[in-house]
């Protein structure tokens, strides 16, 4: 089969070669009913922009990199599912590059890897979202970046999250309306900020409730299914053991229902337990498991949206690359009634 060119796509919109570069690049200064018409062609012949000759025609690269502390992990499957997708709709790459900032010289690894690759923009996943050393990197090299989740994004990037502490205090109040009063928290890392907030919205929760927090049922995690597991035994040895687990995400939920039924201990009759993600394993369980979920691919593609607008490049700062997605409570077979 004939490849199809820049100059098929031209001919058959009735434009020039450098209109329809525009409207694949995303520019501006094309009307709309040419951009249309345009973006029509491209469909109908199932044109793919060559990358290494976009490339060498101007001064991108049109890759973009995807920059995560645990790139096997359920969250990080479905941010990198999402900017994948939206890359291939602007015509972009996308390359995932593991920081591991534990790690000694790990600047040294990111810095080979921007001056290599010479990336048009990078997303930057948490918790490494929020570390200082990481992002001077990224201004060092000259590479603009988008946060995904970050407690405090600095002036000069673009960031996109969701209300971790609307979403758990939603939560809590379900458990509430249930009837559970004795609620145990599994944390999150002190490292990932989104963690801290979720904790501040059960306990709003709680406290509005009229409810004293027992200290001894909010025990710290680091986001694995091994941690609920171990926090689980913990848990469930307390003298009064909690009717409700809220982990802090879906994998320490699972390991906590996990060590449960270990003990014959009925979910949801017996304890309720609930997450937060909707990663694959909250319905992959059974029963399927109660959480928050988190829009994490639509965040991934919101960031890739943000890294092509030329705009972005012009004034980083403007609040219209500020982007707070919705969330949404999945009720599932994981809690019932206390």
């Amino acid at each position: 089969m004939k490849t199809v060119t820049i100059k098929d796509v031209a001919a058959r919109a009735g434009v020039s070669p450098k209109t329809v570069s525009r409207v694949i690049n995303g520019e501006d200064h094309v009307r709309p009913e040419i951009r249309e018409a345009v973006q029509r062609v491209v469909a109908e012949l199932n044109y793919r922009p060559n990358a290494f000759a976009r490339s060498l025609s101007s001064s991108r690269s049109y890759l973009l990199g995807l920059f995560i502390d645990d790139p096997v992990s359920g969250y990080a499957a479905e941010v990198q599912h999402g900017a994948l997708l939206q890359c291939r709709e602007r015509s972009y790459h996308l390359v995932v590059e593991p920081v591991d900032l534990r790690r000694p010289g790990w600047q040294e690894q990111v810095r080979g890897s921007l001056s290599s690759l010479r990336l048009d923009g990078a997303i930057v996943a948490p918790p490494i979202c929020d570390d200082g050393e990481l992002l001077s990197v990224f201004d060092e090299a000259g590479v603009p970046y988008v946060l995904i989740a970050p407690s405090h994004p600095p002036k000069g990037s673009g960031a996109v999250w969701m209300d971790d502490r609307a979403a758990a205090r939603e939560m809590a109040e379900y458990l509430l309306s249930l009837g559970h009063r004795r609620i145990a928290f599994i944390q999150g890392p002190e490292s990932h900020s989104a963690s801290a907030r979720r904790e501040e919205g059960f306990r709003a929760a709680l406290h509005h409730a009229g409810l004293v927090v027992d200290s001894r049922a909010v025990l710290r995690g680091d986001f694995s299914f091994r941690s609920g597991l171990e926090l689980g035994e913990v848990l469930l040895d307390l003298p009064e053991a909690p009717s409700a687990i809220f982990a802090c995400n879906d994998d320490m939920a699972l390991g906590a229902m996990i060590t449960a039924m270990k003990r014959g201990i009925a979910v949801p009759d017996a304890l309720s337990i609930c997450g937060f993600d909707d990663v694959a394993s909250s319905r992959a369980a059974w029963p399927q498991i109660t959480t928050i979920r988190q829009p994490n691919a639509e965040m991934a593609a919101a960031a890739v949206d943000i890294l092509v607008d030329p705009a972005f490049r012009k004034d980083s700062a403007h609040l219209a690359f500020r982007l707070m997605l919705a969330h949404a409570m999945i009720v599932r077979g994981s809690t019932g009634p206390a």
